[in-house]
């Protein structure tokens, strides 16, 4: 059986007193060490970390905890080993499909559904938007005009592929700008989650005018600082969407979300 530690090399905060912590594995503690050190150090994606060595000296630790502790975070997507000389630990560049993926084995867990799924981006996305709106940034202004364009040309040519990536993208900018960092990432993972499932279920030809027109209204108010108006929008949006695909596949709504 596994030894269990607070952690190598460091004290309980004032904040989680010891007998309030769990016991930890030492992988999990040096883990937990080494995203510290990541974030202490502001380490951007392809620095490399310590070797396997420098680790097991600086945590008191055993190499095989260093190793977990190490796998650890490569299946958290955290950290990639690159293999061969001149190789070893290094930052990996994390995005919402990482927190997706681990989002999503939680959600099998609890039996969540598409339909608990959808409400909460029913929830989500329009303050999001409003959100996006008060910031209006120059960045987030130009990706939603391009979302927009491509939707309108799509439309125009009939493609299918590039009317998805059009609406996909507009739905991906919405859901990541609104400047509080733990809504974009709650925000984008549950789109991710979402539109890896029900990417087939589009709108029909017939219907790709209103949403374009819909995505323009929400991108206008959004680019003019309208938070209020963009909030409403995405709201009404979001929730004739939901109609919509309940009405073709009400089958998708009560399906357990699965473990990407």
């Amino acid at each position: 059986m596994m030894e269990s530690v607070a952690r190598p090399g460091g004290q309980p905060s004032q904040e989680e007193p010891a007998r309030y912590r769990r016991p930890e594995k030492i992988a999990e503690a040096v883990a937990r060490d080494i995203v510290q050190d990541i974030v202490n150090r502001n380490l951007e994606p392809g620095a490399m970390l310590p070797s396997e060595v420098e680790m097991v000296e600086r945590y008191s630790v055993g190499r095989a905890s260093v190793r977990e502790a190490l796998r650890i975070l490569e299946v958290q997507g955290l950290v990639v080993i690159r293999p061969g000389r001149g190789g070893g630990p290094m930052v990996a560049a994390t995005d919402a499909r990482d927190f997706a993926r681990t989002a999503s084995l939680h959600f099998q867990a609890a039996r969540a559904t598409f339909r608990e799924l959808i409400e909460a981006r029913l929830v989500l996305e329009p303050i999001m938007a409003g959100l996006a709106a008060k910031r209006r940034d120059p960045a987030t202004v130009e990706a939603l005009k391009a979302a927009v364009d491509l939707t309108r040309e799509a439309i125009v040519g009939s493609e299918s592929d590039s009317y998805i990536r059009g609406a996909t993208a507009f739905h991906d900018v919405v859901a990541g700008v609104s400047g509080n960092r733990i809504l974009d990432l709650v925000g984008k993972s549950l789109k991710i989650i979402y539109a890896d499932r029900v990417v087939r279920y589009v709108y029909p030809p017939s219907h790709r005018h209103m949403v374009a027109d819909s995505h323009e209204e929400i991108a206008e108010a959004i680019i003019k600082g309208r938070a209020k108006i963009a909030e409403e929008l995405m709201r009404e949006h979001m929730i004739d969407y939901t109609a919509q695909l309940e009405q073709r596949f009400p089958e998708l709504f009560g399906e357990v979300v699965a473990w990407r």
